[in-house]
């Protein structure tokens, strides 16, 4: 799946109820900033807000005079979340082909689009049937209900079983500086052999929410690194994220005016060796092995 024009990934959790509640304008207003500085996918989730934030997001995004080609929009489905909005006694999955389907469609409805860019499955299931899967999403593929299809939090062998009925274009992973499992356990090493595409969630970590010994050791270190640099915190702690050379994709939840806007001097911007190496051994708190 190739990203239109910039590795990041403008992700809309926190836009709504379960963050900062934006109304209409708010929404208008982070869109378009995301846009001017070249960042033009957005991530949702069918869940995200209790089931609400896609629907306010669309509305937000049918009143701005955009070209829909000029912009891509990933969403989740296949958890059951309880809410107000639905009356589910217990969290749970369901891949049925009836719920895949249902569940595009409804997203088509609230974000007021033709298409899903891209479709992930939100968590892997027990009980998920691949073959069921792979029946909706060749049905969702051929009526242009969506683009293309990937997966989220998804370990090697469970890719794997959708990959015998399915091509898989990406999985959006947890990846930061403070969650290093997947470079260590083979995660992206699987990706770049399969050619499929990781993006990252929550590419900071824990680094603004907790003072543990592995934030205070980095937050000691960075604050070295951002007078070196001349660049933020959180700035350095993606461009940690990009230097892999799977080429992860970080899905930035920030909602901030001008931390989206600063977003823009990662363009060219590198981490020297020793400092990449640096930030992985203060987040471990020894030597690298």
């Amino acid at each position: 799946m190739s990203i239109h024009k910039s590795s990041i990934i403008a992700g809309t959790m926190n836009w709504g109820k379960w963050g900062r509640k934006f109304n209409i304008s708010a929404i208008q207003e982070r869109i378009e900033t995301f846009l001017t500085e070249d960042i033009t996918t957005f991530d949702h989730a069918d869940i995200y807000g209790g089931y609400t934030t896609e629907a306010d997001f669309g509305t937000a995004w049918a009143e701005m005079n955009i070209d829909r080609k000029e912009v891509k929009f990933i969403t989740k489905c296949g958890i059951k979340y309880v809410c107000e909005e639905r009356e589910y006694s217990i969290k749970h999955y369901d891949y049925t082909k009836e719920h895949v389907i249902w569940s595009v469609e409804n997203s088509l409805k609230n974000l007021q689009t033709e298409y899903i860019d891209v479709l992930l499955l939100h968590r892997p299931s027990p009980l998920m049937e691949t073959e069921v899967i792979a029946e909706a999403i060749t049905e969702l593929k051929n009526s242009g209900k969506i683009r293309d299809f990937g997966l989220s939090n998804f370990t090697p062998s469970q890719t794997d079983l959708i990959k015998k009925y399915n091509s898989v274009a990406c999985n959006q992973i947890q990846f930061s500086a403070l969650h290093l499992e997947p470079m260590l356990n083979g995660e992206l090493d699987y990706m770049s052999l399969h050619n499929i595409q990781p993006m990252a969630w929550n590419p900071l970590g824990s680094f603004y929410k907790e003072a543990i010994p592995q934030t205070i050791r980095l937050r000691d270190l960075l604050q070295k690194l951002t007078e070196k640099y001349g660049v933020s915190d959180d700035l350095l702690l993606l461009a940690w994220v990009l230097k892999h050379p799977a080429k992860i994709q970080p899905v930035v939840g920030t909602t901030q005016m001008d931390r989206i806007k600063n977003l823009k001097k990662l363009h060219g911007f590198e981490l020297e060796l020793e400092d990449w190496f640096a930030i992985w051994t203060e987040s471990i708190g020894t030597k690298i092995p």
